[in-house]
């Protein structure tokens, strides 16, 4: 008889936000009454992530007020994984701070695995200051690029980005080449992979494989920022850069360059999609 797995349900009773930066959704938790060793694991945060049995989303952050004017997140990628950073969650995390009454300064310091991150509401949209940005390759040689590709370049911020310049976005093979780039050997910490190309307006699209989800999501704010700084170095653009990203929503990266550090600011739209109370949680 062939084994049949049986899911374990693990009760709780804690109230949760799902949000959606651009399309990037998360599932954030309030953790001013403390940390939850129940919550915060590996199981827990995929059955969370998980679509059809979970709340669905392409993270989880844990958020925790530590004055009026500052607040610090934890954010976990759909399988588990801790990612160091993540703009759209860090642009979410701003405007929720603000909405349920964790700060009141009108621009807070956000505490991440990456560093600190200032930020602020702007015109109705929430916008970061990310920490200087310095590693940056134009010329990412160790991985080919194909004969689509005009530019193929790496640059760090938080976490790593491949960032390629397509003839087309719309038929680039963003599944399968983001994936096999993304395990590329060249690189140690392997990476997320967007890939970019003017759009019919002139101005310019993007989509990402991103890490930890390993798929394609709807919108990266630290890609836009990776893409942003090399399509201004490459020549291709100049600051402000506006991408539009999968879910039809626009990120706006502004950066500007000292020497060989690059200082970029992120803004776009952070969405309140609902609010409930998670119960019982179905553990594989």
């Amino acid at each position: 008889m062939e084994h049949q797995r049986t899911a374990s349900i693990m009760e709780v009773n804690r109230q949760f936000y799902k949000m959606s930066g651009s399309g990037n959704d998360f599932v954030f938790f309030d953790m001013s009454d403390g940390s939850d060793p129940l919550l915060e694991n590996t199981g827990a945060i995929r059955a969370l992530s998980a679509r059809g049995t979970g709340v669905g989303a392409d993270g989880v952050v844990f958020m925790r007020p530590e004055s009026d004017s500052s607040i610090a997140i934890r954010y976990y990628n759909s399988d588990g994984s801790l990612g160091e950073l993540c703009g759209n969650a860090t642009l979410c995390a701003a405007r929720l701070a603000h909405e349920i009454g964790l700060v009141s300064a009108t621009e807070i310091l956000i505490k991440t695995d990456a560093g600190i991150v200032t930020a602020r509401m702007c015109d109705g949209l929430p916008e970061i200051d990310l920490a200087p940005v310095t590693e940056v390759e134009l010329d990412a040689r160790k991985i080919p690029k194909l004969e689509r590709e005009k530019h193929l370049g790496f640059s760090r911020v938080g976490v790593p980005h491949i960032v390629i310049v397509d003839q087309d976005v719309e038929s680039a093979e963003v599944l399968r080449r983001g994936s096999l780039i993304r395990r590329d050997k060249s690189l140690k910490d392997g990476a997320n992979v967007n890939f970019v190309s003017r759009g019919d307006d002139e101005g310019w699209m993007v989509r990402t494989y991103e890490r930890g989800v390993e798929s394609e999501t709807l919108a990266c704010g630290t890609g836009a920022v990776a893409t942003a700084i090399l399509l201004v170095e490459w020549g291709e653009a100049v600051s402000p850069v506006v991408l539009r990203t999968r879910s039809g929503r626009d990120l706006t990266v502004t950066v500007h360059r000292e020497g060989q550090r690059w200082q970029p600011s992120l803004k776009g739209s952070a969405d309140i999609v609902f609010s409930g109370n998670l119960r019982d949680l179905s553990l594989d």
